[in-house]
C-alpha cells in the first residue's frame, strides 16, 4: 500500500520532465509523490513539461536566482517535502574531463547552489541523479558532507546500471538519496538477471512503429522522425551490421578520424536483443555514436530515442506555439532522467516514508 501522506516534490533542472513523470507515476494508487513544480532555465522545455505532467508548474528560471521562499511556496500543505534534481552533467562526464581546458576550471557551481537551497529550504528528502564521474569530484564530497552536517541520513551513493531498473540502455548513473526522517536506500534492482534486462526490441516496439527512411517522419507521429544521411553515410550504414561499427566497411569509406574517435565504436548499429548504448543529446545522428537502427538504413528516430529513455509512446515533445527542431528535441530527450530510473527513485521515497 502506498503512502497516504501528502508527499510534495520540486524538481530542479527538470527539463521536459523525465524525473517528474517517473516520480508522479511511481505509485498511482493510494498516494505517491505529487510534483508541484519543475524549475529549469530552458524555457523551450515548458510546453512538453506541463503538457505531460498536469498539475506541475514549469518555472523558467536559473536556480542561481530562485529564492528559498519561492521553492517553499510549492510545499504548502505537504506532510513530506522532497527536493530532487539532475544538475547538468557536462562538468563531470568522462568525455569532458578528458578534453577540457584545465586552465578554465570546471563549472560546478550548480551543485553548490543545490546545496545552498537544501540548507535554506530544509526538505525532508533529497535525491540527485548524475553521471558516475561526479563522485570523483571535490564538489560532490562537499555536497555529501553538507547533507550530513544538516542532519540528513545519507544512503551510500549508488552507481546504478540502468538495465537493472528497466531502462534498455547500457547506461550507468549515480543516485543519491538522503532523508531527515531516518535511513533511506534505493530499492533493489527490478531486473537483476541479464536475462531480464530490457532490450532495444522491447523498447522500440518493432511491430508498432512505422518503418521510415532517413530524412522522413511518420504521418501519425511527427516525433517518429529520422535525420537525413549524406550519401556517404548512407553507404556506410548499409555496410554496418548490428553490434558492429566502421570496421564492417570497405576501406574506401573509412576516414582516419573514425579510428581516433572518442567513442570506441562510432557509426555502429544497435542490436535488437541487447540494451542500447547510452542515449546522448546527439542520438539522432548516425555519426555521433552507436545510434544506427538495427535493420533500417538510418539513425534511430526521436521517438525511438524517447522510448529507449522509457518515456511512454504518447509523451509529447513538440512545441505547438514555437516548433522545435529535431536537434532541440533530441537534446531534451538525451538530457532527461530515464523515466524508469525515476520511478525507482520515487518508489524508494514512498517506501521510506511508509516505513
Amino acid at each position: 500500500m502506498l503512502s497516504k501522506k501528502k508527499i510534495y516534490a520540486v524538481d530542479l533542472f527538470c527539463g521536459v520532465g523525465g524525473l517528474t513523470y517517473g516520480l508522479r507515476t511511481a505509485g498511482r494508487i493510494g498516494g505517491g509523490i505529487v510534483v508541484k513544480a519543475g524549475i529549469d532555465n530552458d524555457s523551450s522545455c515548458r510546453e512538453a513539461y506541463e503538457k505531460n505532467n498536469p498539475g506541475a508548474e514549469f518555472v523558467s528560471m536559473d536556480i542561481r536566482n530562485i529564492t528559498p521562499a519561492e521553492i517553499n511556496a510549492h510545499y504548502a500543505g505537504a506532510d513530506v517535502k522532497v527536493l530532487v534534481g539532475c544538475a547538468p552533467c557536462q562538468p563531470f562526464s568522462a568525455h569532458t574531463r578528458k578534453n577540457r581546458d584545465r586552465s578554465k576550471g570546471d563549472d560546478c557551481s550548480l551543485l553548490q547552489v543545490f546545496s545552498r537551497l537544501i540548507r535554506k529550504c530544509e526538505p525532508d528528502i533529497v535525491s540527485i541523479e548524475n553521471v558516475p564521474g561526479l563522485q570523483k569530484h571535490e564538489v560532490f564530497e562537499r555536497f555529501m558532507k553538507d547533507l550530513e552536517r544538516l542532519g540528513y541520513h545519507c544512503a551510500r551513493p549508488e552507481i546504478v546500471f540502468c538495465p537493472q531498473y528497466g531502462v534498455p540502455q547500457k547506461r550507468k548513473r549515480l543516485v543519491v538519496l538522503a532523508s531527515r526522517l531516518g535511513e533511506i536506500k534505493l530499492i533493489p534492482p527490478t531486473h537483476e538477471s541479464p536475462d531480464e534486462w530490457p532490450t532495444v526490441k522491447d523498447a522500440m516496439r518493432r511491430d508498432s512503429l512505422q518503418p521510415i527512411e532517413h530524412g522522413k517522419r511518420a504521418k501519425k507521429d511527427p516525433c517518429h522522425e529520422a535525420m537525413r544521411l549524406t550519401a556517404k553515410n548512407f553507404e556506410r550504414i548499409k555496410q554496418s551490421t548490428p553490434g558492429g561499427n566502421w570496421r564492417d566497411w570497405d576501406k574506401s569509406i573509412v576516414s582516419k578520424c573514425h579510428k581516433k574517435a572518442y567513442y570506441p565504436a562510432p557509426y555502429g548499429r544497435m542490436e535488437w536483443n541487447a540494451p542500447a548504448p547510452t542515449i546522448t543529446t546527439q542520438f539522432c545522428y548516425y555519426s555521433t555514436g552507436r545510434f544506427g537502427h538495427p535493420d533500417q538504413h538510418r539513425a534511430i528516430s526521436l521517438r525511438e530515442g524517447a522510448l529507449l529513455q522509457t518515456f511512454p509512446m504518447n509523451y509529447q515533445f513538440q512545441n505547438a506555439a514555437k516548433p522545435l527542431t529535431a536537434r532541440e528535441i533530441a537534446r531534451h530527450i538525451g538530457n532527461a532522467v530515464p523515466v524508469n530510473l525515476a520511478k525507482a527513485i520515487g518508489k524508494s521515497i514512498w517506501r521510506h516514508v511508509d516505513a
